[in-house]
């Protein structure tokens, strides 16, 4: 049997990495997959990648899958509505929308100093980026409310607050995480949850070839990084949520940040090669990475957890006024 048999799925960004992995997971899980993105055969990537959301729909589809691409600019609201129409015209439901959009803009990959990053790709990276998803997030939400149901996927990278990259990457990433927190209470009432996910070490077209392996002798990497025999390919994330799309309890998760490697151990997925990787219980290298870097790293971590601790304190105390007045608990 196929969990998500009969239901609709929107993967923006499908064209490689995540993306692809996503709307391959659904499509193997039944659903009816809308692929988007803006490189199709004969428009190739502006990131100068080979890939196209046509290849996407035709892997999807020769694995006994069903997919749908269409080109779409996630930065055009007017594309975006457009996209959201014709799938309520064609299907008459939304069910699950992920989006993937943005993963490798090049400036995702610089680590420029604060006060040496690039600006002026500051704009064009945010409305890539954070613009593009509030563009989706916005229309898809406004399908789904319709129906009483769905499921709005942010896809980001890293399970907490900071990440890798320069200053603008890092705000752009940090939203991401934040969407679904923002939107959660917003959607409750309707039936609509909203979370983020973010994969582990991912084994993207454009990281195998930065190792000079291929997904059938992937592990030959491990040589150069012995952190690489903990990846997942893309599809493992998208068994994620595949995993969450069919939890009853979904509601209850809405808003929360979720890692494929957590989830893998809760539902018990495993990847392509029927490996379960754990990125979490990763006893990582980090003599890969220059000491500097590293130190830079742990000290933003520690830096986080001392953060989110005063948060969570001021957080409770907010709670505790105001819950009884407002849930209509207070003389009860």
């Amino acid at each position: 049997m196929k969990p998500l048999e009969g239901q609709v799925a929107v993967v923006a960004g499908a064209t490689r990495g995540a993306g692809r992995g996503i709307a391959r997971a659904l499509a193997e899980a039944g659903a009816l997959v809308y692929c988007t993105g803006r490189s199709v055969t004969g428009q190739p990537s502006p990131y100068k990648r080979p890939e196209t959301i046509d290849e996407t729909a035709a892997m999807i589809e020769g694995a006994g899958g069903r997919a749908i691409a269409v080109r779409v600019d996630h930065t055009s609201e007017g594309e975006v509505e457009a996209l959201f129409a014709r799938v309520e015209r064609e299907q008459n439901r939304l069910d699950i929308v992920a989006d993937s959009v943005a993963g490798e803009d090049p400036l995702m990959s610089d680590w420029s100093a604060p006060w040496d990053v690039d600006l002026t790709r500051a704009e064009p990276l945010l409305r890539q980026a954070l613009v593009s998803r509030l563009i989706t997030a916005k229309h898809a939400t406004r399908r789904m409310i319709a129906h009483r149901r769905g499921l709005l996927v942010e896809v980001t990278e890293n399970d907490g607050l900071s990440g890798s990259g320069n200053i603008v990457t890092q705000m752009a990433k940090l939203a991401h995480r934040g969407l679904p927190l923002m939107l959660a209470p917003q959607l409750k009432a309707h039936g609509v949850a909203a979370v983020a996910i973010t994969p582990g070490f991912l084994r993207s077209e454009q990281m195998l070839e930065h190792f000079g392996v291929t997904e059938a002798n992937w592990r030959d990497a491990g040589a150069k990084d012995p952190n690489f025999l903990e990846s997942e390919s893309p599809l493992f994330v998208g068994r994620a949520i595949v995993a969450l799309a069919t939890d009853p309890q979904l509601m209850t998760r809405s808003g929360h940040l979720f890692s494929s490697w957590e989830l893998g151990r809760e539902f018990g997925f495993t990847d392509a090669d029927g490996h379960r990787p754990d990125w979490g219980m990763k006893d990582v290298d980090f003599s890969v990475l220059p000491a500097s870097l590293s130190t830079l790293i742990l000290d933003g971590m520690e830096l986080q957890a001392e953060w989110l601790h005063v948060l969570a304190k001021r957080s409770d105390r907010y709670v505790a006024r105001w819950s009884p007045s407002i849930r209509g608990t207070a003389g009860a």
